[in-house]
């Protein structure tokens, strides 16, 4: 309780003071505050048992009841871990007003309270209240005339999803007078309702992903939206869509996930092979990304629903590690546009010449992006791969070549950036620099982090064996 008096005391605070320095400053110290709080929450947090850890809840609200368990730890690591690293990389940009800052730290609770809450009336409230500031994020401080359109999309396309959840949400609370996690686990469904359920909620959270063909919306989103929005974007927002999987899909209608696993399937497979075909041919630094996430992400939805435990806890991994190196290419590619102004590969060749440190993050990040062997991306990919094998050979060698494509277009992207002559025409007319001491201490973290988990997977994994192993019993 004190966590929500101290956030609503701050907000309020911040909408009544105008010095913008001490805003930031005040943010920060907050954000960093709710990180160690949730370091202090991992090293307490018990792995090994099924019971209900750090439950908070609103007596006299019933829908607002809240706990952690080990998938919630993980997101929630992710989240405060990156929160404070998005708002020093728009600290010394005058542009930024009041405004933003306040939203970051909005946006920075609702995930909180969305990767935490035990109830699917409060999830839904909160999934849906994060459109409002990215929507804001991108319609104020986009990068182009098109993020009208951007926007559209964006909420079009999410809305929809929303609408197709809250028919599902009121049939719930119809047939049974609660949606409370705890007792929708054990409900008996009829199969005609439960295959319909999870219809409804399948749809809201494939969109999210998202999932062939529900796609358009994200390069959109991605390439109107300023760096810190796009980092958001594909490191947290993406994650919603997964985590909805693992906490409500999974376990609420587990005879439906088995009757539609085929399908599921073959959309992520279709999935994650247009997406790594159609990225071949963008010439968009972010839509390059964008269309790497989105493979990314179909690649784990293959370990959540294979019915695996390794592949399972491999899927939850990738999801965690790939929102640590999308936010840092995602990161670098800012950094360039913000230099240059724009994102053309057209316009960029040689710049190891120019920017040798700047090179070094991008090398280092690209071989966490397609899985190089000791950082995170790996531990998730290679556990998804090499367990594919007991479920179906085929899939196997399908699942290789998507491998091969996320490091060919890697490659090739790091490549036509840094090898070459030089364009000289065009960065003539801009001050050529190296990395800022700022974006140097933005990279220096999540080399680390991805570097770690990859050396030291246990130190995730351990967190996930039992909630894993209980999901995949019910």
């Amino acid at each position: 309780m004190l966590f929500f008096i101290s956030f609503f005391s701050l907000f309020l605070f911040i909408c009544w003071f105008k010095r913008i320095q001490l805003i930031k400053v005040l943010i920060l110290n907050f954000m960093i505050l709710i990180f160690f709080f949730t370091l202090i929450v991992w090293f307490l947090f018990n792995p090994n048992t099924q019971a209900i850890q750090f439950f908070f809840c609103i007596q006299s609200i019933s829908i607002f009841q809240f706990s952690i368990d080990g998938f919630s730890l993980i997101f929630l690591l992710l989240t405060t871990f990156l929160f404070p690293i998005i708002l020093i990389n728009v600290w010394t940009n005058k542009i930024y007003t009041k405004l933003l800052f306040c939203l970051l730290l909005i946006l920075e609770i609702l995930l909180v309270l969305v990767f935490t809450t035990l109830d699917l009336f409060s999830f839904y409230l909160f999934f849906e209240l994060i459109l409002i500031p990215m929507i804001f994020i991108i319609g104020l401080w986009g990068s182009r005339f098109r993020r009208i359109k951007a926007i559209f999309y964006f909420f079009l396309y999410t809305f929809f999803g929303s609408l197709l959840m809250l028919v599902g949400l009121i049939l719930i609370y119809y047939k049974i007078g609660s949606t409370n996690f705890l007792l929708l686990n054990y409900v008996n469904w009829p199969f005609w309702l439960e295959k319909l359920l999870w219809f409804f909620f399948f749809l809201s959270f494939a969109i999210k992903i998202p999932m062939f063909p529900f796609y358009i919306w994200l390069p959109e989103a991605h390439v109107e939206a300023p760096t810190f929005g796009s980092v958001i974007l594909a490191a947290l927002l993406l994650k919603l869509g997964g985590y909805g999987f693992i906490k409500i899909l999974l376990p609420f209608f587990p005879n439906a996930c088995s009757f539609f696993l085929p399908l599921v399937i073959t959309i992520s497979f279709v999935g994650l092979f247009y997406s790594s075909l159609i990225l071949l041919c963008q010439i968009d630094l972010k839509k390059i990304i964008a269309y790497s996430s989105i493979a990314h992400m179909n690649y784990s939805l293959l370990g959540i629903f294979s019915t695996n435990f390794l592949c399972f806890q491999g899927s939850i991994f990738l999801m965690f590690s790939h929102g640590l190196s999308s936010a840092a290419l995602f990161f670098l590619v800012g950094f360039l546009y913000e230099k240059y102004h724009t994102r053309l590969l057209y316009y960029y060749n040689g710049l190891i010449y120019l920017m040798p440190l700047y090179s070094f993050f991008f090398f280092i990040f690209t071989l966490a992006n397609f899985g190089f062997p000791g950082t995170a991306n790996f531990i998730g990919e290679f556990l998804i791969f090499i367990n594919f094998f007991d479920i179906n050979f085929l899939l196997t060698f399908f699942l290789f070549f998507s491998l091969f494509f996320s490091l060919v277009y890697s490659i090739l992207l790091y490549v036509r950036l840094f090898f070459g002559e030089l364009k000289i025409n065009y960065l003539y007319f801009f001050n050529i620099t190296d990395l800022d001491r700022i974006n140097f201490y933005i990279y220096l973290p999540l080399i680390y982090c991805l570097v770690l988990f990859g050396i030291f997977p246990s130190i995730i994994m351990n967190i996930l064996n039992f909630s894993s192993y209980v999901l995949l019993l019910l």
